[in-house]
């Protein structure tokens, strides 16, 4: 007997042969190579520079990105399936494989100039350096029109001075994508992105921040002291940094969407396996109701998540509008992440509060998803906004 395949607005939600390898190939990755050593790298904050070697060899920095600049040629499925794989062990690597490639390499590709995907995109897709996505700032999280961090135009080149908060692979990275005001007049659109390599005179890393979660990635503050940008590395026209960001996050939102259904689905399965192995009042406690209808709500949630993310992900290959998909499955995904995790603690009983056992981990990375990339608030703005547009 054979089911016809799940279909939402044209959407056909089977896998391919191609998207479960990639699939299966993540899976071994996480398991073979993410897991040994991962408490000590939570506990070290040390990032986990072999894992993200490995990744770049497998093809997992640049999955997206055309084959012509030295990526895997994949679609947004195989990505958010990829991502699920390896956030399920590690949402440290996943969230470093994430920016990579939902906010750098898609960018680049997408807006940059044939000289700027020959010089930066090559490199980034390879993983033969990785890359830094710098809106952020100190008063400017949520309110990305409100750039302090000035790109001063100068004729040829332009003048960065400013500070980025909260950057991922701030220390790692060796090129960045800046945003800068250059005219405030012009309000957001005075806003430019510039690409700025590692090593640029007055480009300097700050502190790295000391995380509840997603410890083995590098968070750094970045400043900027009067750092010459040729103007060939601005990404668009003058005045489109702004836009550029919006639709550079709008795919990367897909991507978190994935870390948190991958978080989650990594939780439900470690509490399932205990739960079989763990016993109480002579029997196993899967056999207790109370906790039969924790893991049935969990599995509920999570396949309801994944249906999302899974949609956006669609529409995005399918060059469809996914700018509400995206952000109703980033919005509900990382609050299943983030109520799972912490169910998956509670079926652990105080094993579950212990870091061998890996869900007390897990809930600390899940609450990262409800904030970067726009926070649970901002996707209820942008969901609302698209519903009467």
């Amino acid at each position: 007997m054979t089911t016809a395949p799940l279909d939402l607005q044209g959407l056909n939600f089977n896998l391919s042969e191609e998207h479960r390898a990639v699939q299966e190939a993540a899976r071994d990755f996480a398991q073979t190579e993410l897991l040994p050593g991962i408490v000590e790298r939570d506990n070290e904050a040390r990032f986990p520079a072999e894992q993200v070697k490995r990744m770049s060899e497998l093809g997992f920095m640049g999955m997206m990105v055309s084959p012509d600049y030295g990526g895997s040629g994949l679609d947004t499925v195989s990505y958010v399936l990829a991502m699920e794989e390896i956030s399920k062990v590690d949402a440290s690597a996943s969230v470093i494989m994430s920016v990579n490639n939902s906010l750098v390499c898609y960018g680049l590709e997408a807006f940059g100039t044939e000289e700027q995907k020959q010089t930066y995109l090559t490199r980034l897709a390879t993983g033969e350096t990785i890359g830094a996505f710098c809106l952020s700032e100190p008063e400017a999280g949520s309110d990305a029109t409100s750039q302090a961090t000035t790109a001063e135009d100068k004729g040829d080149h332009y003048l960065l001075n400013g500070t980025k908060n909260w950057i991922t692979n701030g220390n790692s990275s060796g090129i960045c994508l800046v945003i800068a005001q250059t005219d405030r007049t012009k309000q957001h659109r005075g806003i430019n992105c510039l690409i700025v390599e590692k090593g640029t005179p007055g480009f300097v890393v700050g502190k790295k921040e000391d995380k509840m979660g997603i410890r083995a990635s590098d968070t750094h503050s970045l400043l900027f002291t009067d750092v010459k940008v040729p103007k060939k590395n601005r990404i668009g026209d003058d005045g489109f940094g702004f836009r550029f960001a919006m639709s550079t996050l709008n795919g990367g939102r897909i991507g978190i969407a994935a870390q948190a259904l991958g978080i989650a689905a990594g939780a439900y399965e470690l509490a399932l396996k205990y739960s079989q192995e763990r016993k109480a009042f002579g029997k196993q406690i899967f056999d207790h109701q109370a906790i039969q209808f924790k893991l049935a709500e969990m599995a509920t949630k999570i396949e309801a998540a994944r249906l999302l993310v899974y949609k956006a992900a669609r529409l995005k290959d399918e060059h469809k509008d996914y700018v509400q998909a995206a952000a109703m499955a980033k919005l509900f995904a990382s609050d299943v992440a983030m109520w799972a995790t912490t169910e998956a603690v509670q079926i652990h009983g105080g094993y579950g509060y212990v870091k061998e056992f890996h869900v007390e981990r897990l809930m600390r990375d899940a609450k990262i998803t409800q904030i970067y990339e726009g926070t649970s608030e901002i996707q209820k703005l942008v969901i609302a906004r698209e519903l009467i547009r």
